[in-house]
């Protein structure tokens, strides 16, 4: 009969705490974030910035960046329109002294020698050729820059995300080790 009691009295003991030992889980609705991702986004903007530079910097909300690209385009153009005109200007001054009807007084080209003319005409086709080159160069690095920066407005950056750098010692060899961690709470 004791040891009916004495199991009795373990059995509600134990009950008692089994009772206490379950918690409820629950989960706002409010808590959790759905995010929206439009994959066509980056696409999307790298047309628009195809078709008029600097319309996919608008459509990624990054105004300040529309200035810097027409800068650029409009300096290449510039450059390249200006030493088209040198280059012509140097040409023909050259085609009239073979022809025998340029001016020997002329106040620009009049002590100018025919080599240093050829390498005026060879100066400026190159920089043409160059400030094209950059001109085109920059038309593609503003398509890149609204593809990328699209991209980049998807990236998930939250306070859950971390990555810190991490020093642990190694029991084994008994040294210090380094490296990156990178830690997701949940």
């Amino acid at each position: 009969m004791k040891k009916l009691h004495y199991i009795l009295i373990v059995c509600c003991f134990l009950l008692s705490f089994s009772s206490n030992a379950q918690e409820e889980l629950s989960i706002v609705t409010k808590d959790t974030l759905r995010a929206f991702i439009n994959p066509n986004a980056p696409a999307k903007a790298a047309f628009y910035s195809a078709i008029l530079p600097g319309l996919g910097q608008a459509y990624n909300k990054k105004y300040w960046k529309i200035p810097l690209v027409y800068a650029g385009l409009g300096a290449g153009v510039y450059y390249y329109t200006w030493n088209q005109k040198k280059y012509h200007e140097f040409r023909d001054e050259y085609k009239r002294r073979l022809d025998g009807t340029s001016d020997p007084n002329h106040p620009i080209y009049g002590d100018v020698d025919n080599d240093r003319l050829i390498r005026a005409q060879q100066f400026h086709q190159r920089n043409r050729d160059l400030s094209a080159l950059i001109t085109a160069g920059i038309y593609i690095l503003n398509i890149i820059d609204a593809n990328v920066d699209a991209h980049l407005l998807q990236f998930n950056v939250n306070e859950n995300l971390s990555i810190s750098p991490d020093i642990h010692h190694n029991p084994i060899e008994n040294k210090f080790n380094t490296g990156l961690r990178l830690s997701y709470e949940f």
